[in-house]
């Protein structure tokens, strides 16, 4: 599961071959969720709102980025 950030509690994640839409983790130590690209909509699973809303915030800047990494993984 190739790493995009690094936070301090958490990381930003993506796995090789995922399927449906375009989407990241959110991986902390004890919890993970996923969350579209597009919309920033949580998927599945859940963190809590300290994480999603800084999770989200760096997305919503590097969508971008994001949805590069998606291509390359899920080819």
């Amino acid at each position: 599961m190739p790493t995009i950030k690094r936070f301090r509690t958490f990381n930003i994640c993506m796995y090789f071959d995922d399927h449906g839409v375009p989407h990241f983790h959110i991986v902390s130590a004890d919890e993970n969720a996923s969350v579209a690209i597009d919309t920033l909509e949580v998927l599945a699973g859940s963190v809590n709102k300290a994480t999603l809303k800084e999770a989200k915030a760096w997305a919503a800047i590097n969508k971008s980025l994001l949805q590069s990494k998606w291509e390359e993984f899920s080819s």
